[in-house]
């Protein structure tokens, strides 16, 4: 009981850093991330990235898919699929037309195919060292990246602004941490996660 009301007193702060990280930084954070790209990894851009709509003050991943498109990796968006599901991953190019569906996030049409990513950026409200990450509540990604690591080896980044990171984020057995944190002061493992 104690760790979902902190859950839920963290959440309500980390939404207002995360705005004052917004007000503060604009366009120029998801600029930083697009000058980084995705070198820190090892391998080739053969490999399927899915990124995310960015929506209210998350930060902008759309200068990064930029950059990636042009460096050759396919690119996907997910999909909400339903409540307590996984997110679906569909295949998109830039340019490509999306629909607004559920909390106004840009999908791509039900028709793009259905792929695995090998890399999946997560946005997050709050992210510990660990890999740890504080979302929305629904659980989405927690489940996607348990389904996509049952499949296949995968690479989960979160991406955030360097002011979204405390000391710990309380987790449960169902909790899937991320590999990796892109932020704008740059990339790191996370400590926590031995994948």
């Amino acid at each position: 009981m104690f760790a979902d009301e902190y859950k839920r007193r963290l959440r309500s702060e980390a939404k207002a850093w995360r705005r004052a990280a917004f007000e503060r930084h604009g366009a120029g954070a998801g600029e930083a991330l697009a000058a980084q790209g995705l070198a820190f990894i090892d391998g080739p851009p053969s490999r399927i990235v899915s990124g995310f709509s960015s929506i209210n003050d998350e930060i902008n991943v759309g200068p990064l898919m930029q950059r990636l498109s042009d460096e050759g990796f396919p690119l996907a968006l997910p999909v909400i699929a339903g409540k307590g599901k996984p997110l679906i991953m569909r295949a998109w190019k830039l340019g490509e037309r999306l629909q607004k569906k559920t909390w106004g996030i840009e999908e791509p049409l039900p028709d793009a195919p259905e792929v695995h990513p090998d890399i999946v950026l997560v946005p997050l409200l709050a992210f510990d060292a660990e890999g740890y990450r504080l979302g929305y509540g629904g659980g989405f990604y927690d489940r996607t990246l348990a389904k996509l690591r049952a499949v296949k080896p995968i690479i989960a980044i979160g991406v955030a602004y360097d002011e979204q990171l405390v000391d710990v984020v309380p987790r449960g057995s169902y909790d899937e941490p991320v590999d990796w944190m892109l932020i704008p002061s740059g990339p790191f493992r996370c400590s926590g996660n031995e994948r």
